[in-house]
């Protein structure tokens, strides 16, 4: 049987067996150990056991709980609905400027959180109830809150840049960076959109009366100082890093520390947060885990090379040719499995191909990340799609969920096409860091 055979085994295996609803990282480790004890014999089981040390070894791992950590005590903590109070007043005055509102709430809780499921759970709690009080389309509302929550992995600091950057071998700090302009420019996009649409539609999103937000300067000054706090997390967090005054791993203790500064935390809330962010924090660790083991058997198999010379050699793609049919094959995965179980299963094939074409990692990680978004909000089976449906009101059906995500997601694939087009725009902060 000859590697190639092998390594198409190996994959069709691990897809059949994720069919069967098994834990992500159980099916890839399963599957990457025993290929290596039946390839290579007693040495080979040696392998996942290599993958263990290789992760316990591994220094910038501590981000992970420590990011996932403030991310929690964030939300606990209250912040967000004095957030929401503040773009309430301050963009009440403009059509549709709560909805823009809830996009700038989502862009700061991305910001200090890194996960796309905390900002889905923010906006259907706090946002989309005050939205449907005050009139807005429920459908345009329904995707706005969805497209909001995208951003939360693209915006440093971004845990699934994080674990992209340690199953790609690639450094997060130059991953955050080359998120950061993108996740600006889809979040201006959706602004764009809204403000336009607004304009045209003002049913869709009135403006509040005046009543409401006429008040008295000294009034909209206090209410600012509801985003100071996220402001100094962001700046200890991500500003010392940068400036080279702290590390990755010491900017995410700092951002945790910094958490704490809200006092409405009590020990009930402390314990909740901790046993949230051990049990996410250990998820993560096995699926990095099972990957490196994985990846190890089909690196040692050069299943890579193989396919890259299938598709160059035999059957004449261009490698832009390539690049674009992976994209798709995350659309259909996005379909079906999460962020980091679609990065588990690919990581190992894609990520050595792509720089085998030629292409810089560090740019298809942002490629990525847009990717599977799109793919979360891609009928009919986006996983976005039916947790939207868990957390909205009865009032809002799948279908409105449907309908809702379209223009956004027509949105998005202008996002990816220009990020495509022109990579400088992912990896201009990254170079200008570095200093060429």
């Amino acid at each position: 049987m000859t590697y190639q055979t092998i390594a198409a085994l190996m994959f069709s295996t691990m897809m059949l067996l994720l069919l069967t609803g098994q834990r992500v990282f159980g099916v890839i480790g399963f599957v990457g150990a025993a290929s290596a004890l039946l390839l290579w014999g007693d040495g080979g089981i040696e392998m996942p056991f290599t993958a263990a040390i290789q992760l316990m070894n591994w220094y910038p791992l501590l981000t992970l709980p420590l990011f996932i950590f403030m991310g929690y005590m964030l939300s606990e903590s209250g912040i967000a609905g004095e957030l929401y109070e503040m773009f309430h007043v301050w963009m009440g005055s403009l059509k549709g400027g709560l909805a823009v509102g809830t996009i700038g709430l989502m862009v700061v809780i991305s910001a200090m959180n890194g996960l796309s499921v905390a900002g889905m759970a923010i906006g259907a709690t706090i946002a989309l109830p005050e939205l449907l009080r005050r009139g807005y389309d429920k459908t345009m509302v329904t995707g706005v809150i969805q497209a909001g929550s995208s951003l939360g992995i693209l915006v440093p600091p971004s845990v699934v840049l994080v674990l992209y950057g340690m199953i790609a071998r690639q450094p997060v700090s130059q991953l955050w960076l080359a998120g950061a302009i993108p996740g600006l420019i889809l979040a201006g996009l959706f602004v764009l959109y809204i403000v336009v649409r607004c304009h045209f539609q003002p049913h869709l999103g009135p403006a509040l009366p005046a009543e409401e937000r006429n008040l008295s300067l000294a009034e909209k000054l206090r209410l600012l100082r509801a985003g100071i706090l996220p402001l100094l997390i962001f700046f200890f967090m991500t500003g010392l890093f940068l400036m080279g005054v702290t590390s990755l791993v010491e900017s995410s203790a700092v951002g945790a520390l910094a958490a704490l500064a809200k006092r409405r935390l009590t020990g009930k809330v402390m314990e909740a947060t901790l046993h949230k962010t051990l049990g996410i924090s250990c998820m993560f660790m096995w699926i990095i885990l099972a990957a490196l083991c994985f990846g190890a058997v089909f690196d040692g198999l050069g299943a890579v090379r193989a396919i890259e010379g299938l598709f160059l050699d035999h059957i004449g793609m261009s490698p832009w040719q390539i690049l674009v049919m992976m994209q798709l094959s995350y659309i259909l995965l996005g379909m079906f499995l999460d962020d980091t179980a679609m990065l588990v299963i690919v990581a190992p094939l894609y990520v050595p191909l792509v720089i085998s074409l030629g292409f810089d990692p560090i740019w298809y990680g942002v490629l990525y990340t847009i990717t599977v978004q799109i793919a979360y909000m891609t009928p009919p089976f986006g996983y976005n799609l039916f947790l939207m449906r868990a957390m909205a009101p009865p009032e809002i059906s799948l279908g409105d969920i449907y309908r809702s995500v379209w223009p956004f997601v027509g949105i998005m694939l202008v996002g990816l096409a220009l990020i495509t087009v022109f990579p400088q725009l992912a990896l201009w902060l990254p170079q200008l860091y570095r200093g060429y």
